[in-house]
């Protein structure tokens, strides 16, 4: 009678009492419980134009929601602009105001410059400015058709192994010898001084010496900036891996 009822606690703990799984005396694996796998989530369709359009299709307005982190200052940036014909202009960053003295300078080597910090923009990808400012007619002509750039345009920055992908949306003209102008293209939100930034937004920047020529405006500043500056202004749509 003893030996039944040892028997029977035994067989009740060996069904209700192991919480361990572990493999039978023959070496086989007991089955696993069944589990409801979670419901894949597809992947994002790329919104980032090709290359070898020049007037590429624009992207749905809707902005990326789940960015990389933004590019440092210290990365090697690259723009491009397909529907310009331009595949590779370096972006040099600095601390400073657009179109400064250490901007102009970097200018004159025939690449852009961003000029970055309290008085400046931010950086590709960031909330906020992303300032690019070049030569139209001088040192390598870099931005020479920056005025032909039309809304649903596509400007391509690529930086710390990201492509960040910004959509031209209207244009901006300001005057040099009128400070609220300057405060306009150096604000978080272009052209609105004092507001908050909410989205992510670049600002192209090259001079309208022709135009002011034409206008028998001679005006220059002491780095030789004529009176007026062209501005295109666009927003982060979408990101991408660099390839």
């Amino acid at each position: 009678m003893v030996r039944r009822l040892v028997a029977a606690v035994l067989l009740t703990g060996v069904l209700t009492g192991c919480s361990e799984v572990t493999e039978d005396s023959a070496g086989t694996p007991p089955t696993a419980p069944l589990t409801t796998p979670a419901p894949s989530t597809p992947p994002a369709p790329s919104t980032g134009p090709s290359a070898s359009t020049s007037r590429p299709t624009t992207p749905s307005a809707r902005p990326t929601t789940q960015a990389p982190p933004p590019a440092r200052a210290s990365t090697v940036q690259r723009l491009a602009i397909p529907a310009l014909r331009i595949s590779s202009l370096r972006v040099v960053a600095y601390n400073g105001t657009a179109d400064d003295r250490p901007g102009t300078v970097i200018q004159n080597r025939g690449v852009a410059a961003s000029p970055r910090g309290p008085r400046g923009g931010v950086g590709p990808g960031e909330i906020g400015n992303f300032i690019v400012t070049a030569h139209r007619t001088t040192h390598g002509r870099p931005f020479g058709r920056i005025p032909a750039l039309d809304p649903g345009d596509h400007v391509l920055v690529t930086a710390g192994g990201t492509v960040y992908d910004y959509v031209i949306q209207q244009t901006m003209t300001i005057s040099f010898r009128k400070p609220a102008d300057l405060a306009k293209q150096n604000a978080a939100v272009p052209g609105r001084p004092g507001v908050v930034p909410a989205r992510a937004m670049i600002t192209l920047s090259t001079c309208a010496t022709p135009e002011d020529h034409a206008q028998g405006n001679y005006w220059k500043d002491a780095l030789g900036n004529p009176e007026h500056r062209i501005n295109k202004i666009g927003t982060l749509v979408a990101t991408r891996p660099a390839r």
